[in-house]
């Protein structure tokens, strides 16, 4: 006899740190080593940074573009950081959670609490700290793509930001890659899990 198990709903899995902490470079090994994750795409008003490749990393789009697409509804949420707007499409989103698929978001503190209050029962929240503020500082410096002032800026916002982990569901202190992915990919299996994302009750036992 055999189980038949009802399907869940798609998960959102929110990955937030301070810039330099390694989540993007973690969220992207996790797509890769963890099977059914799809990655979000966000969009950017801002330059590409060198190696950065057009709907891989973002999707790159003008002010008036995105104003657009803000005035039409079609971002689940967006904000402006520094002298950028960034936000994440909705529609992807939605089609995930309806078909039981798994997404995973490398955003800030501020699109993620945007994203808990729009879907609050289908986002995971996940927020990566460094070993310790000075390795951040030479994480942004040994970029070595921007002035003084911008890595100042970066640094403080980054102190600020720190502050917003307590409202997380995890925590994962980035000190080694291999080890963060691990401790990612248990989170990601436990959150399969719960009997809450189910859609039904379990079948009767079948022959």
């Amino acid at each position: 006899m055999n189980l038949v198990l009802p399907l869940r709903r798609g998960i959102i899995f929110i990955v937030s740190a301070p810039s330099g902490a390694g989540k993007t470079t973690l969220s992207r090994a996790a797509v890769r080593e963890i099977g059914g994750l799809t990655p979000s795409v966000s969009l950017t008003t801002r330059r590409p940074r060198n190696g950065e490749v057009e709907g891989i990393d973002y999707r790159f789009v003008s002010e008036e573009d995105f104003q657009r697409r803000v005035d039409a509804g079609q971002l689940a949420e967006w904000a402006r950081v520094f002298d950028a707007c960034y936000g994440t499409p909705r529609q992807p989103l939605d089609e995930a959670i309806r078909e039981g698929r798994d997404m995973l978001l490398d955003i800030d503190v501020q699109g993620a609490r945007s994203l808990t209050a729009r879907y609050p029962d289908d986002t995971v929240t996940i927020f990566v700290l460094p070993p310790s503020f000075e390795e951040l500082e030479e994480r942004l410096r040994g970029r070595g793509t921007e002035s003084e002032q911008a890595i100042a800026g970066r640094l403080k916002r980054a102190r600020d930001e720190f502050r917003a982990y307590p409202q997380y569901d995890y925590l994962i202190v980035n000190a080694d890659l291999a080890d963060s992915l691990r401790q990612l990919d248990a989170i990601v299996k436990a959150e399969r899990l719960r009997v809450a994302r189910l859609r039904e009750e379990i079948a009767p036992w079948k022959s």
